[in-house]
């Protein structure tokens, strides 16, 4: 962090810019977002082509609902370094502000892109999760739907499973959807959302019978 910014920053501005980040970084471990963004909106104004500071301030901006800001801030973060981990978060902000089509578009240069494991697997979360919000589950299904269903998944993986759960529901999948909602519970049985999963998935099995 502090090479970044002594290599991004003018020589009478790094300590200030330091200063201001280091106490960011504490705000946002904190989750004291709206703290956070305001010590790191001054260290912009100091050292604007700082990466660290663009990233942690568009995280921030999310995290505080400022949908615009975040995506400018993180669409200058991926300007500066070439890195695509933030671009699902491009997308969910994208999603919020209901801008529909550049949504497609974002995904499309994802996918040109690519990106590492756990990137592509929020990737897959944030747009299956538009698809069905539009009423395009069969889609949503090819997004997010897994191969397998293995015991030692990771957390990114479970969370494509719970968005693939929706969507074979959303279908009249009820088995599938079922199999996914088991396999979650094993592995995770305190993951947001999952109880209102459950209670889907048995009106749903209860409707079939």
């Amino acid at each position: 962090m502090r090479d970044e910014i002594h290599r991004a920053t003018r020589k009478d501005r790094r300590d200030a810019a330091l200063l201001l980040l280091s106490g960011a970084v504490d705000s946002y471990g904190d989750e004291a977002f709206p703290a956070a963004r305001r010590k790191l909106m001054e260290a912009k104004q100091l050292s604007p082509r700082s990466s660290t500071i663009r990233e942690l301030l568009g995280l921030s901006s999310y995290r505080c609902g400022k949908w615009d800001e975040a995506l400018a801030e993180l669409r200058a973060y991926r300007r500066l370094t070439g890195d695509t981990t933030h671009m699902p978060v491009e997308m969910d902000s994208l999603r919020a502000l209901k801008r529909d089509r550049d949504v497609e578009v974002t995904w499309g240069r994802f996918v040109e892109l690519g990106g590492n494991r756990p990137t592509e697997a929020e990737a897959r979360v944030v747009y299956a999760s538009y698809l069905l919000d539009r009423g395009r589950a069969a889609e949503a299904w090819t997004i997010a739907g897994p191969d397998r269903l293995s015991r030692d998944a990771q957390p990114y993986e479970r969370r494509c499973w719970f968005v693939a759960a929706r969507a074979a529901l959303a279908m009249g999948e009820t088995d599938p959807a079922a199999q996914l909602t088991e396999a979650i519970r094993r592995a995770d049985p305190e993951m947001p959302g999952l109880e209102e999963l459950i209670r889907q998935v048995e009106e749903a099995r209860s409707g079939r019978s």
